[in-house]
């Protein structure tokens, strides 16, 4: 077994200690799994990933007691001791050097955390998410159905015919949001036949043009998730880090919303590019926030 298959079993047994049995790491145990000592382990992980390992699971219970105080109503003072902190005070401060912020201002629906994804070895990303409350909006653009999975190669084919056909531009000209920016929405039609309609979309307040469709979105609470960096490869990064994680193993629960994609106006191409995931969630910590982002 080479160091990166160790590696990610070793990261595996970090992810069930804390998240399903709730015990403290054994070092024993690692060095067990590692086939050495664990202050050797521990040069080599750091090595291997840029961080030590100590550094690593800290920002692991981190990240997992934001979604705690986001997604339950468990006590400050129960999180502390769950994560293996001696206190409620010395958790609040770790917690306010990791985040940017208090623990009881963590539960405001508009403040962001900090996510340290679990490892994944040789894939390193973080996220930012937050939740926000945002009213009813209307979207306008063009649409596509796929079946049986085709939407692998109909929707990247779509997005490059509007931006040659001039649709990208028309609907540009008629965005009234705040900032502008491109909606991708998915709609599911015949689950049984595999059957979806994929839209491409802007928030407008203008006349409905002639060959476009509209959808209301209805007033929602969104978990929002940026995603940094050239599409299309950000936006799925992002989806398999969702699905991996946070969907699985932290859900709120779903509210009756499609699931949108946001797109900035800007250079697609940029490192530093900016796209959004956003899922609708039913979640009783939430305080109101504009469109804007």
């Amino acid at each position: 077994m080479d160091w990166n298959e160790k590696l990610q079993r070793i990261i595996d047994y970090v992810e069930n200690h804390l998240q399903r049995k709730q015990e403290p790491i054994d070092h024993q145990e690692i060095a067990e799994l590692a086939g050495c000592s664990f202050d050797f382990f521990q040069k080599v992980f750091s090595y291997m990933n840029g961080i030590s390992f100590s550094e690593y699971v800290r920002s692991r219970k981190l990240t997992l007691a934001g979604y705690d105080l986001k997604s339950t109503d468990k006590r400050v003072v129960d999180i502390s001791y769950q994560y293996g902190y001696d206190s409620p005070t010395s958790f609040t401060k770790a917690f306010q050097q990791f985040h940017g912020l208090t623990p009881k201002e963590a539960r405001c629906g508009d403040r962001k955390l900090r996510v340290v994804p679990k490892m994944q070895i040789l894939t390193k990303q973080q996220y930012s998410w937050r939740l926000e409350e945002i009213p009813a909006f209307r979207l306008i653009g063009k649409s596509i159905r796929c079946v049986n999975g085709q939407q692998h190669l109909k929707i990247p084919e779509f997005w490059s015919d509007c931006q040659n056909s001039g649709v990208f531009s028309e609907l540009i000209s008629i965005d009234t949001g705040k900032p502008k920016g491109l909606f991708g929405l998915y709609r599911y039609w015949e689950i049984s036949a595999k059957e979806i309609e994929y839209s491409i979309m802007v928030i407008s307040d203008k006349p409905l043009p002639d060959g476009y469709s509209e959808v209301w979105i209805p007033k929602a609470t969104w978990a929002v998730f940026d995603c940094r960096g050239p599409v299309p490869q950000a936006i799925q990064n992002g989806w398999k880090y969702l699905q991996e994680e946070w969907l699985v193993k932290y859900p709120f629960e779903h509210a009756d919303c499609p699931e949108l994609e946001w797109y900035s106006i800007g250079n697609s191409y940029d490192k530093d590019y900016l796209s959004q995931i956003w899922i609708p969630v039913e979640s009783g910590h939430i305080h109101n926030s504009s469109i804007g982002r």
